[in-house]
């Protein structure tokens, strides 16, 4: 299935800008950007071409890490996800004009992941829609186009694994308000120069909805991410 054949589908969002993307895949650096609050948890400091990334614990940690880069101009898409809200993807910082949705892609969940592997710099899956097989053909795909591959959940061989491993939210006082801001943990680690143990404390969301750095350690977490 081609990029220009994928574009073409009903059920992609966004689908004009999907082959257009593959233009853009070529001209772009080695490693895309991410939030700076971000940026101590991956070992290039960033997104690097070719690599797979599994994220645990957090749709909201995921789509943080396609802020920047699609603020900077790169194509993103998410493939398998029906549940993502694109309101809370952009108060994240995700630019959702460069966000392509194949929400549902059924049996086609491999072919439609590789087809956007091709053209796109950053695709993100849902981690169940691939049997190991299939995982370790796209994260090779994504070595081979340059594109980065991000899991919502474990995926066989991935580089770098990050992990929300606890978490509060904030902002009811006295029992009234509103929840405004969660603090969580993020551990991150994984093979080769990504083997060292990372981590970072975080406001995600923050206040305002975009992802900050928490302005203290996380102390006694209330419970672990579900």
């Amino acid at each position: 299935m081609s990029v220009a054949t994928l574009a073409a589908l009903p059920g992609v969002s966004t689908a004009s800008g999907v082959a257009a993307a593959a233009e853009h895949a070529q001209l772009t650096g080695r490693v895309l950007p991410v939030l700076p609050e971000l940026r101590r948890l991956l070992p290039s400091a960033g997104l690097r071409r070719g690599s797979t990334i599994a994220v645990r614990g957090s749709t909201s940690l995921l789509l943080a890490l396609l802020a920047e880069a699609t603020a900077t101009g790169s194509w993103a898409a998410a493939v398998g996800m029906p549940d993502l809200g694109l309101v809370a993807a952009a108060e994240l910082g995700v630019e959702v004009s460069r966000l392509a949705l194949v929400p549902r892609p059924g049996a086609e969940f491999a072919a439609v992941t590789g087809a956007l592997l091709d053209g796109v710099d950053v695709v993100a899956v849902a981690a169940r829609g691939a049997a190991p097989q299939e995982a370790r053909r796209l994260s090779a795909r994504a070595r081979h186009r340059g594109a980065v591959l991000l899991s919502l959940g474990p995926w066989p061989g991935a580089e770098v694994e990050l992990n929300c491993v606890a978490g509060r939210w904030a902002g009811l006082e006295g029992g009234h308000g509103y929840l405004r801001e969660r603090r969580v943990r993020v551990q991150g680690a994984g093979r080769g120069a990504a083997t060292r143990l990372r981590w970072a404390d975080l406001l995600l969301p923050g206040s305002a909805g975009a992802p900050a750095a928490a302005p203290e350690p996380v102390l006694e977490l209330a419970r672990e991410v579900g």
